[in-house]
């Protein structure tokens, strides 16, 4: 809804003069471009089923009458019978937990199990319960430590536990479950391969994990042996994250197919868990994973739910759930791999006319909306829960404006029974993503796969309202419909009801269309697969998740353990090298060369990893020659593969040889939705191979490791200035070519070279020539390799050039390629960003210098004279943090410094409640400002205030500026 997309102002295209100037009494009821698709998905339906039971165009005034059984679709396919004894259970896996219940026979109370959600490849849902896994920790074992030892140190170690507890809500009696003795070898460092004995500790459950680190690290004396402070290892890694590495033959990987062997389950005919079609019982050792490969890869037909709701807000006044009804949910069900929804409801207060395509249902009470609505939902049963903005509006406002009206069954929204949906605060924080303020929502089995989130995330958009974001992928808009109406949309008739539900129902379909644009499902999908990491993490958790996974794994194989390392943030090192340009426009070809994967084929080609980390002293400690080693730029020391190959080269070509075969696979596929999978898959392989060198380089991070991240840097740095070196020590005219070659810009992992060449032919062939060449100079994987000529070529500063872009053809330039210009970047107003893209254009394309000046003079005149569109104004930055926290000045920083003004008032923007007014005598009448009290993180766009050479817009946790600078 307009509420939570602040859809009040359109920065790109918009709705025509002839709506735009309607009232709502002078609407038009003509069909929209959305409702003709929802007819022709009425008249598929038709064809493909014979109308079997859903009426596309159906009324329904439910009234107290409101049953699941009102539309056959609603319901999953019948799950045919499944006798244990002799029946394979096969499901892909969606979602995962755990949870504690007491075991018979178990004298220690509860223990915990894990509870997979998955579906068949009917479209069957099923829950899967797994027994006998418990989560465990490492620390070494002290000097003399022997067998005998084990029971004393167990009963002292449980005891200290059970002493420390707070509180002890579960009745635990025994929390330590198990010690034994296992040989290990830690992963930080080179130790020639000295494997030695750990204690391997198994608790009751994995809360207990870190009182007992941290009494083991904090000083622990048990028999005869005195006080130790004990190292732990795999004390920080998450229980889910711990099955994945359990026993190194099963080759788990999350998000992919499992098999339950018959006679090896117990099927729970109740269901007395779950709302699952099939439920079971299974021992850990009795579940087999497949490898996302060859048939494996499929994906199972999961329900992916979209929906969006509208409130009847008060003037003036953000909808707030305890006084605002909520009164329109539309919904719509797609199943994975198809293109068009096949469920397609409105539930709606009050009476509205009828809409082909889709099934309306009708209620006079608000609670018997929410819980109809509530119902359909668990009736539907989806896997994914998608929408715009549903987890810090959609799903809040449910929540509480049903707890608000008591409509106590509303909140049972999960798959597992009597567990209650339960909104709670999140604070998120990282270097990408900034510091994030969330709300999150327990729905046990169900991924809530919020657009709003992953767009934010994947993608740097000037604006992430839903209008917007359509627009830009697929120029397509939302229904006409100003928020601001939307109340007397509701108090209107049938047809201004109608009319509403129309543009619910395309809030709710946006989200699936783009969904399936960008692949976001699939995409995600293939990433949990290739880091073993369940989809909700990569969600809702950062990057370094990703590589410990994969690490862990690798390690297990080998009988390595992970240290646990107390991160504080450390020293930073040099990062890459950038070749200082030389500044100016060129009109001949410019060769680029850039190295493929440089800093994981830098890993590999060196054997940088933690394993192979020679410390202090080692070299002498161990015996090692000088051809056992290398030393790298930076001065650290690594053994060489010979003696022992690292984990992280081994990982990395793991990585890069699956990608190759999904690549050779993607090329013979001719199935478009197999096509995609493949596609997201080598994407997935790639992102994740080039997350582990920044992994090593978090120095707030699990393992971070300063010598691997400073050496990786230093290699660059110096392949970078050799590779200048041996480029103009070849190409000159001393050697037979055309002109004496100079490399003009370097950064990080390319160059950019002038051949001295008259055609873009030339300067391919001879590039080409030139990165076969350079590549034999260095240690494979290194490669160098050509990837474009720019023709001409405008460089105007570090990591700041446009050119035209030619890769392929020598005759045709595939696009104008600008970098760091504000034509790409979203911290200036669309206004300069055309200018400067209209002015490159006259440059490059037309090779007209003068025309560009022209326009440019053009646009600053009509900007003075005040006939620029306050849109093409407004600059879009969100601020992530205070004041303080930034490096330099960026003006909307500035705004939120300087805003107790004459003009402006407002408190701290990342507070929840923003007043913002304005009393400034320069504004005309028209202009002038009015008050608004506004919630900012869910605010729509209330207003754009011109105020002399400043322009202030309040939107959704965003703020807008724009300072006339340069018309001065």
């Amino acid at each position: 809804m307009d509420h939570k997309r602040h859809n009040g102002s359109r920065l790109m295209g918009g709705p025509s003069q002839a709506k735009r100037g309607k009232t709502m009494g002078e609407w038009e009821d003509s069909p929209s471009q959305f409702e003709e698709e929802l007819s022709m998905f009425e008249e598929a339906d038709m064809d493909a089923e014979e109308m079997e039971g859903q009426a596309g165009h159906d009324v329904i005034p439910v009234g107290d009458l409101f049953s699941a059984d009102l539309n056959p679709r609603w319901r999953r396919p019948p799950a045919p019978s499944l006798d244990p004894s002799s029946d394979t259970l096969v499901f892909q896996q969606i979602d995962l937990d755990y949870y504690l219940a007491g075991m018979p026979g178990q004298s220690q109370g509860k223990v915990p199990i894990i509870r997979m959600f998955g579906v068949t490849d009917n479209g069957n849902s099923v829950c899967c319960h797994v027994h006998g896994f418990a989560p465990y920790f490492y620390v070494p074992a002290p000097n003399g430590f022997m067998s005998a030892h084990l029971v004393e140190f167990k009963k002292e170690l449980n005891s200290a536990v059970l002493k420390d507890m707070r509180s002890n809500k579960d009745n635990i009696s025994v929390t330590v479950l198990a010690v034994d003795i296992t040989r290990k070898e830690s992963m930080y460092g080179y130790h020639g391969k000295h494997i030695i004995d750990f204690l391997r500790i198994t608790m009751a459950m994995p809360r207990l994990i870190a009182p007992a680190k941290r009494l083991l690290e904090q000083g622990f004396k048990f028999a005869h042996f005195p006080t130790s402070n004990y190292q732990s290892y795999e004390a920080n890694i998450d229980f889910e994250i711990r099955c994945v590495c359990l026993r190194k033959r099963y080759k788990i990987i999350w998000k992919t197919w499992w098999r339950d062997e018959n006679d090896r389950y117990r099927l729970n005919t109740q269901k007395e868990a779950s709302l699952c079609q099939y439920e079971v019982d299974v021992g850990w050792k009795d579940l087999i994973s497949h490898p996302a490969e060859g048939e494996w890869q499929r994906i199972a037909p999961l329900r992916v739910l979209s929906f969006d709701i509208e409130c009847a807000g008060r003037k003036g006044i953000f909808p707030e759930p305890d006084k605002d009804p909520v009164i329109q949910i539309a919904s719509m069900v797609q199943r994975q791999g198809e293109t068009e929804p096949f469920i397609r409801t409105v539930f709606t207060l009050q009476s509205c006319a009828s809409i082909v395509g889709s099934q309306i249902l009708c209620f006079t009470q608000e609670t018997k909306l929410l819980q109809s609505w509530a119902e359909f939902l668990r009736t539907v049963d989806p896997d994914i829960i998608t929408g715009y903005n549903i987890q810090n509006f959609d799903f809040p406002y449910l929540l509480n404006r049903a707890a608000a009206l008591k409509v106590n069954y509303f909140p049972y929204l999960g798959r597992v029974r009597g567990i209650k949906s339960v909104l709670k605060d999140l604070n998120f924080q990282s270097k990408q993503m900034g510091r994030r303020e969330n709300k999150t929502i327990n729905m046990e089995g169900r991924v809530q796969f919020d657009l709003l989130q992953v767009l934010l995330r994947d993608y740097k958009l000037r604006s992430y309202t839903l209008n917007a974001v359509s627009f830009h992928f697929l120029q397509e808009q939302k229904e006409d419909v100003q928020h601001s109406i939307i109340t007397d949309l509701q108090n209107g008739n049938e047809q201004t009801r109608r009319r509403l539900a129309v543009y619910c129902l395309k809030d709710a379909y946006l989200p699936l269309r783009l969904l399936l644009k960008l692949m976001c499902v699939i995409n995600y999908m293939e990433m949990a697969r290739v880091t073993g990491v369940p989809l909700t993490y990569l969600l809702s958790r950062g990057q370094q998740i990703k590589v410990v996974s994969q690490l862990l794994r690798q390690a297990t194989k080998q009988d390595l353990v992970m240290p646990v390392v107390k991160t504080e943030g450390g020293e930073d090192y040099t990062g890459a090298t950038v070749i200082e340009p030389e500044k100016g426009y060129y009109s001949l070809p410019i060769t680029t060369l850039d190295f493929s994967s440089l800093y994981p084929s830098i890993m590999m080609a060196h054997n940088l990893c933690y394993t192979t980390l020679l410390q202090k002293g080692s070299v002498e400690k161990l015996g090692l020659a000088p051809e056992d080693f290398i030393k790298t730029p930076t001065g650290d020391l690594f053994v060489k593969s010979s003696l022992r190959k690292g984990l992280l080269p081994e990982i990395l070509e793991n990585l890069l040889s699956a990608r190759k075969r999904a690549k050779a696979e993607l090329k013979k596929e001719t199935d478009p939705f197999k096509k995609q999978v493949l596609d997201g898959r080598q994407l997935a392989l790639k992102i994740s191979a080039n997350s582990v060198y920044g992994f090593t380089g978090a120095q707030v991070g699990k393992l971070p490791c300063l010598e691997i991240s400073q050496s990786v840097t230093g290699f660059g740095r110096q392949m970078i200035e050799q590779t200048k070196q041996l480029v103009e020590s070849k190409y000159t005219l001393s050697n037979g070519y055309q002109a004496d070659a100079r490399v003009i810009y370097g950064d990080t992992d390319s160059v950019m070279v002038k051949l001295g060449v008259a055609t873009v032919k030339e300067a391919m062939d001879i590039g080409r020539e030139a990165a076969e060449w350079v590549s034999s100079h260095f240690t494979p994987p290194i490669k160098l390799e050509f990837e474009k000529v720019y023709y001409p070529y405008l460089l105007i500063n570090k990591k700041r050039y446009a050119g035209l872009y030619f890769s392929s053809s020598a005759s045709t330039h595939d696009k104008m390629d600008c970098k760091g210009i504000e034509t790409v970047r979203r911290d200036n107003c669309p206004l300069v960003a055309n200018l400067i893209n209209t002015c490159l254009q006259k440059i490059l394309i037309d090779r007209d210098p003068q025309g560009a000046v022209e326009h440019a003079k053009e646009v600053i005149s009509d900007l003075l004279c005040n006939r620029i569109d306050i849109s093409q104004l407004v600059i879009t930055k969100e601020l992530t943090r205070t004041a303080q926290e930034y490096a330099g000045k960026q003006a909307h920083v500035e705004l939120a410094e300087r805003t107790p003004s004459t003009c402006w008032r407002t408190t701290f923007p990342l507070t929840h409640n923003t007043t913002w007014s304005s009393s400034c005598p320069n504004l005309s009448k028209q202009k002038r400002a009015t008050t608004h009290a506004v919630k900012l993180r869910e605010a729509p766009v209330l207003a754009a205030k011109l105020c002399s050479r400043q322009m202030v817009c309040v939107c959704n946790f965003h703020l807008l500026y724009f300072s006339w600078c340069f018309g001065k």
